[in-house]
């Protein structure tokens, strides 16, 4: 049995105003995540793909169809998916290490096994000696490894990132998709990561997810080979430079279909 079933599942946003007609966001889309898969979704801008991740987080409800976790439907926000968003969406009146603890203060851990717990994240993502820093006090991309940890420490079944390095600087970027890849080769958690980065999407991904102009649908899957650990060198490479020419134009069909 996957872990994450996509069944089928649309979503329709009413207009609110009369006369304006209501926008098909997604067609019925069926997509199987299985235990530690690492699925990046990509298409152009306003296919649909942050709706999907929304959906599968609970934070929108689907207008047909059905979304499974390990067997049992999703039918709102719950600690067994870790959600990271574009946004670093830290509480600023907490430290590093209170935004960390915060899902595991809510579970009543006591605080040793807080402690415990928020030590090996601190230094997993490379923030030791930050643990008293507040947000404020941080770059972006040390902030956005703080929602990381935050998502991780919780030990979710499925680990759910919307563009989560699409406010970075290109190196700052490339070297968090280094730590994150790194981390779901140790932790293999099952992770559905939505980019428009074609790059980012072959170098993370076991399976690169294609979606059409909207309203969205699954256009194409395709595996990504490339063993690990991987290493940024892949980049590089013949295979993956062939990959990302038949990404590339499946992504330019889409974006000038959704243009016209």
């Amino acid at each position: 049995m996957s872990r994450l079933s996509i069944r089928n599942v649309g979503k329709i946003f009413p207009s609110g105003r009369r006369g304006v007609p209501p926008t098909e966001a997604l067609k019925p889309v069926s997509l199987e995540i299985g235990d530690n898969d690492f699925i990046t979704v990509l298409g152009p801008s306003g296919c649909g793909k942050s709706t999907l991740l929304r959906l599968v987080a609970g934070l929108e409800t689907p207008t047909s169809g059905d979304i499974l976790l390990d067997g049992a439907p999703i039918s709102g926000p719950g600690a067994d998916r870790g959600v990271v968003f574009q946004s670093y969406t830290l509480f600023p009146w907490l430290t590093v290490r209170e935004n960390i603890c915060f899902g595991l203060r809510e579970k009543n851990m006591s605080a040793a096994q807080q402690r415990e717990i928020s030590e090996r994240f601190i230094a997993q993502v490379g923030l030791r000696g930050f643990e008293n820093h507040y947000p404020k006090q941080l770059s972006g991309g040390m902030q956005q490894r703080v929602a990381i940890a935050r998502a991780l420490a919780n030990d979710p079944k499925i680990l759910l990132l919307d563009e989560p390095f699409g406010a970075l600087d290109n190196q700052t970027r490339v070297l968090m998709q280094e730590l994150l890849l790194g981390i779901w080769e140790q932790a293999q958690k099952t992770v559905m990561f939505i980019t428009h980065d074609i790059d980012e999407a072959i170098f993370m991904a076991s399976r690169v997810v294609v979606m059409s102009a909207r309203p969205g649908r699954i256009k194409a899957e395709l595996p990504v080979d490339f063993p690990h650990p991987r290493s940024y060198t892949v980049k590089t490479s013949p295979e993956f430079m062939a990959l990302k020419a038949r990404l590339t134009e499946e992504i330019r069909a889409e974006a000038m279909a959704a243009d016209h």
